[in-house]
């Protein structure tokens, strides 16, 4: 089953965000940082240390988060939340992303990456959406 939470992209200082949200919140914080990640290799010196995923999970509530690591995009407001769908069956994922690309743009096609399959589109009505299946990156 797919499980729909926010993901917050931060200009840095994830961690530190999502410190003080579990400060607040309560909850089990899991961090993993580019340099101890399997895209490490692929990603610039100036970005290892930089959280590639992040999850904050409590009593009824979850959060997923990042640093911005799109060096050709750039962070703004509006595009630093987004509806993340995370789930086990790619049949079930690839099929809620082929409904949700109906007017969009598709700035990540669904495909294979290290974490497991990945897509991400802005909605026609530009909502930003990610989309993963496979096991947890970071559970």
């Amino acid at each position: 089953m797919t499980s729909l939470m926010p993901y917050l992209l931060f200009d840095g200082n994830c961690r530190q965000a999502l410190e003080f949200y579990q400060s607040c919140l309560g909850g089990e914080l899991k961090t993993m940082q580019v340099k101890d990640s399997p895209a490490k290799d692929s990603m610039p010196e100036h970005l290892q240390e930089k959280i590639v995923h992040a999850r904050l999970k409590g009593a009824g509530f979850e959060i997923a988060a990042s640093d911005w690591l799109a060096p050709n995009q750039t962070r703004r407001s509006g595009n630093t939340i987004c509806i993340f769908l995370d789930g086990t069956e790619a049949q079930e994922l690839a099929a809620l992303f082929e409904k949700l690309s109906e007017g969009a743009v598709v700035t990540d096609p669904l495909k294979p990456q290290f974490f497991g399959s990945y897509g991400a589109l802005n909605d026609r009505f530009g909502v930003r959406w990610m989309f993963r299946s496979g096991p947890p990156a970071v559970s």
